[in-house]
């Protein structure tokens, strides 16, 4: 049951954190793990690993946070267009220190653990009643806030009003609670947070945000659980893990995308 209920929380953290990233930055490239946000998730959860000072959510929570904090005063200095050039390296550099960590762990079974982990199967490897108690806070806090600033979103991206800092920054915040809650508990997870949006934003040509949150949730529990199901029941004999499977069977649904955007 709670392998089912993290399919449900990644398939709509995901994607809604994936669509409001790109509202805020106005550009199709733009989803939940822009400026290194997963990265970020994943080297907490590496650290936490090898290191055990905390949980795996903590960790990942925490640098998350530092992260979130660094690119809200890098989004307020330079223009959308080098904000992704930004994210693409800073990215880079946290994965960077992610392998540094995992390369060195102090033992193989631990390593194991993060790979699991890392996997993104919904295996709960390592994970505690802790973890889920505070990874459906975040997400709890995260859709909430998602839905509250809806409608300044829309109005921002449409290019009606510029959003404060203030309000980017708590943009900022709700979509690493979204990103955190999935990645600190399942790993990261390829795909729907930049092509469920896009997706959505192909098939439904509203600019109301809260449409799409709609549509791009639906669709990523949905691919979500197809591929769940694949990787722990249609295996054919070999270990698949949910991001790589997820990419094959997402590939009729990237073929759509770019015919349709012709």
């Amino acid at each position: 049951m709670l392998s089912l209920l993290y399919v449900l929380i990644s398939g709509i953290a995901l994607p809604v954190g994936g669509i409001q990233m790109q509202y805020l930055w106005r550009n199709q490239l733009g989803d939940g793990y822009s400026l290194g946000l997963g990265s970020a998730a994943c080297l907490g959860a590496a650290a936490a690993t090898m290191s055990g000072w905390c949980s795996l959510t903590i960790g990942s929570f925490v640098c998350t946070l530092v992260c979130t904090l660094i690119c809200f005063f890098v989004t307020l200095r330079i223009n959308t267009q080098n904000l992704i050039t930004f994210g693409i390296l800073f990215g880079t550099f946290i994965g960077s220190l992610g392998t540094i960590v995992v390369t060195n762990a102090p033992n193989g079974e631990l390593l194991k653990q993060y790979y699991l982990w890392g996997a993104a199967n919904f295996n709960m490897e390592g994970v505690t009643s802790g973890d889920i108690c505070f990874s459906l806070v975040l997400f709890a806090i995260g859709l909430t806030v998602a839905f509250i600033a809806s409608g300044q979103l829309t109005r921002h991206f449409k290019e009606e009003i510029e959003l404060s800092r203030l309000h980017k920054a708590l943009l900022l915040m709700s979509i690493m609670c979204l990103v955190t809650s999935a990645v600190s508990i399942c790993g990261p997870i390829g795909f729907i947070s930049l092509g469920i949006p896009n997706l959505s934003r192909t098939i439904c040509k509203s600019a109301d945000i809260r449409k799409h949150y709609a549509i791009s949730a639906a669709m990523g529990v949905a691919l979500l659980l197809a591929t769940y199901i694949v990787v722990t029941h249609v295996n054919f004999g070999v270990y698949l893990p949910v991001s790589a499977t997820m990419a094959i069977i997402a590939l009729p649904l990237t073929l759509i995308l770019f015919l349709k955007k012709d």
